[in-house]
């Protein structure tokens, strides 16, 4: 099966090489100035899972990609979504499965109206990993996790067929019964995380320290409350887990958006907590409303600063 990973980043470039690694016929759809690195200094990933050294990946620009993929890997930044789209849409053939390891949900109603509803399965990865100057994969933690699975929780020929595939691969890959309901957790897990290290501009350990625990566990109980309201209460184990890591005193974690607001880059404000806000009550959720409220003045600034340079 011919697998096009979209982009060769921190979370495709990870994932795609441990499928190349496991002998996966795997082709990375990148921008000329990625694929000129990966062309010069090869595909390198240092992890606690061992390291990877692949020289001369396949990869492929937008402006040469020709001939339909049986898989596409999509791991881009939801701001980026229709621009990713654009450059793959044309490796989309009648049988091929598109599965996106982006947070929140908003991405599928656009993945849907964009490719098809048969094309798009749900799916979710759970690592940390960046992308460092020097071009190489830096994996940050044991974590190395992808689930997927049918929207409808069928299990179709097609997703046990990319099982198999997955299955060598050396991260944990697992066919899920319910993705909806794991990536609605995943949501509220990221949410929760993302907004108060944002909000608070610190890693959870030091929030910690301040005494404004109280604060995590008040936003993680607002978003959990925006899910149950949609059908998809998180169980007692993946709250009770949240809690744990948010309220761990030392912890050095912090969200990858409260890492994008310190080098000053976008991020995804509108998908992961815009999007949840909506769709709950927004007066039965002042903290998320005031992590929204920051995020948008973030970006605010942001445009501000740019447009003056």
């Amino acid at each position: 099966m011919r697998i096009l990973v979209v982009g060769a980043g921190a979370v495709g470039g990870y994932f795609g090489g441990r499928l190349l690694q496991a002998g996966r016929d795997v082709t990375f759809l990148v921008r000329p100035n990625r694929a000129a690195t990966l062309a010069a200094s090869g595909l390198r990933i240092s992890s606690p899972h061992g390291d990877v050294d692949i020289q001369n990946p396949v990869t492929v620009t937008a402006d040469s990609l020709t001939g339909t993929y049986d898989s596409i890997l999509l791991s881009c930044k939801a701001y980026d979504l229709n621009n990713a789209i654009d450059s793959f849409a044309p490796a989309v053939g009648t049988n091929t499965v598109v599965l996106p390891l982006l947070n929140g949900l908003n991405h599928l109603d656009t993945l849907e109206q964009r490719l098809g509803p048969n094309h798009v399965l749900g799916g979710l990865c759970v690592i940390s990993a960046s992308l460092e100057p020097d071009g190489r994969i830096a994996h940050l933690n044991e974590f190395h996790n992808v689930s997927f699975g049918e929207l409808d929780c069928s299990k179709s020929e097609r997703v046990q067929a990319l099982a198999s595939l997955l299955a060598p691969a050396r991260f944990e890959s697992r066919l899920s019964d319910n993705v909806l309901q794991e990536m609605w957790e995943k949501w509220v897990f990221i949410a929760t995380g993302a907004g108060i290290t944002c909000l608070m501009r610190a890693t959870v350990g030091d929030i910690v320290a301040a005494g404004a625990s109280d604060l995590v566990t008040k936003l993680l109980d607002e978003c959990a409350s925006i899910a149950e309201g949609q059908g998809y209460p998180p169980s007692k184990q993946a709250l009770e887990r949240s809690r744990t890591v948010f309220t761990t005193p030392g912890s050095l974690l912090a969200a990858s958006m409260f890492r994008d607001i310190e080098r000053g880059s976008p991020i995804e404000a509108e998908h992961v907590i815009g999007d949840l806000l909506r769709r709950g009550v927004p007066a039965a959720s002042p903290l998320l409303d005031i992590v929204y409220k920051h995020l948008k003045a973030y970006e605010a600034r942001r445009t501000r600063q740019r447009n003056s340079n």
